[in-house]
Parts: C-alpha cells; structure tokens; sequence
C-alpha cells in the first residue's frame, strides 16, 4: 500500500507512523474529498510555504523549558484533558477553528517590550500544527516552532525517564489513548460523544452504555438517545451471538454493481 502511494509523484516523500495494537484501531475507512483536512477556517493559509520551523521530538524538552516560550497545545479541550506536556497552555476549545479568536484574545502571545513571544506548538500527529504555525507567521510571528512528527512520535521515541509529557494521548480509534512507546492507554471510549470517559464516569447516573456519558448527557435529544439505545441492543445481540456488528468483513457480490 505505501509502496503504491509513493508511486505518485505528489506522495513520493510520504511519512508514515507505526504503532501495534492487539486488535484493529479501525473498524471502517472512507475515503472523501475535502476542502481543508482539518478546518482552521482562515483564507490564504498555505502550510506548504508558511509553517513554522519542526522541531526534533530529542530537542523539543531544552525548547518548552525556555521561560520566554509560549507553549500551546492545539488541540481539543477534551483531549487536552488527559494528557498535555508540563506547563503547556490549554486554549479551551472545542474546535480547531476556534484556535485563530484565542490567539486574538490570549494576553500571553501579546508583544513584549515591542516585540512577540517565541510560540511552540504541538497536536496529536502533527497536521495541525502546519496550519497553527502558519496562523501564527501570518499574523507576524517571526519565531514559531512546532513538534516533528507530534505527541505520537514523541511518545515513540523519548523514554519515560526524560519525558515531560504528562498523561495519555487521545487518538482518534479503538486503542483510546496511548502513553510512552505508544502502548495503549486505560480510557475507554463513550459510544455516543465519542470522547474519553473521564475517571469514574461509568458510575454517573447520567452514564449509559452506548447512550451517553456525563460529558454528552445533556447535549442530546430523547429521541437521539433512543436510536443509540436500538445501535447499542443490535452490538449486544451481535456479541451474543459471537458475531462482529461493526467491522465485519462481509462477502463480495458475485455479480458487479449495476450489472443486468
């Protein structure tokens, strides 16, 4: 498969991340065209000529232990709720395109003595610190650095003893989380936000498997609570019955779509 990728000219220098996990992360894939692969939402934006400088998961520690950098994870609140680097800074959003307001509106990335701070960067894999880094030159910031390769290669390659990362990794699958050397982490999943279960979670009374959790009770309808009700009785009954409801490789037809 990254042999066929790299076959095309636009995706011969291709990086590619591993990581193992006892079972698959991904129950599907689908594949479609997008405007912005992850939304910031601010025209003339070009990662490809404005991103900031990358920065080696070995040097980022000497990097946001610098007093006079500002380190911003860029990432969802609900993500940064389980891990997040030391003394990192938090914007508290929902989104990626609420990032541009908070760098409008945050006091610490205002000038100093006539001139911008030093900014750090970081997110999951690293996509979306190509477009914040580049948020940040666009709006005049000369020195702007963000983590090659994201949390994830960090966590790959710095060992425990030296790292300064604090918590666990939300990924986007089954695995959850992930911690040092990218092993699984212990969240588990709520079916219905599709965000991690913070600790104690299951005993809310707001908490019903596959239905809601604390975090999303209150966000959604009866009637969307009723449908995740039925989805949740139809993976029941499938794991009854030692089949697989989501995921399942199911048998190629025998005459091709649209066939006579």
């Amino acid at each position: 498969m990254l042999a066929y990728l790299r076959s095309d000219p636009l995706l011969s220098d291709l990086q590619h991340k591993e990581s193992w996990s006892a079972k698959a992360p991904f129950y599907r894939m689908k594949v479609r065209l997008k405007k912005e692969i992850v939304t910031l939402g601010v025209p003339g934006i070009s990662p490809t000529h404005m991103a900031g400088t990358y920065v080696k998961p070995a040097d980022w520690n000497a990097l946001i232990s610098d007093p006079d950098v500002v380190v911003v994870d860029t990432r969802n609140d609900y993500e940064v709720e389980i891990g997040t680097f030391a003394h990192a800074v938090n914007p508290h959003i929902r989104a990626f395109s609420e990032l541009p307001q908070w760098v409008d509106a945050d006091a610490r990335l205002g000038k100093s003595g006539g001139k911008k701070p030093k900014v750090a960067m970081f997110c999951t894999g690293g996509i979306r610190c190509e477009k914040s880094t580049a948020l940040m030159k666009s709006l005049g910031y000369d020195e702007v650095f963000h983590l090659e390769g994201g949390i994830l290669k960090y966590l790959e390659t710095v060992p425990p003893e030296q790292s300064l990362w604090e918590g666990e990794c939300f990924v986007f699958d089954e695995r959850v989380s992930v911690g040092h050397g990218l092993v699984p982490g212990a969240h588990a999943l709520c079916r219905a936000c599709r965000q991690p279960l913070q600790p104690g979670a299951t005993d809310s009374p707001l908490f019903e498997s596959g239905v809601s959790c604390p975090r999303c009770h209150a966000h959604t309808s009866d009637a969307q609570k009723d449908s995740a009700r039925e989805r949740q009785r139809q993976w029941e009954l499938a794991k009854a019955r030692a089949r697989t409801h989501i995921g399942a490789k199911l048998p190629l037809p025998t005459t091709p779509h649209g066939a006579s």
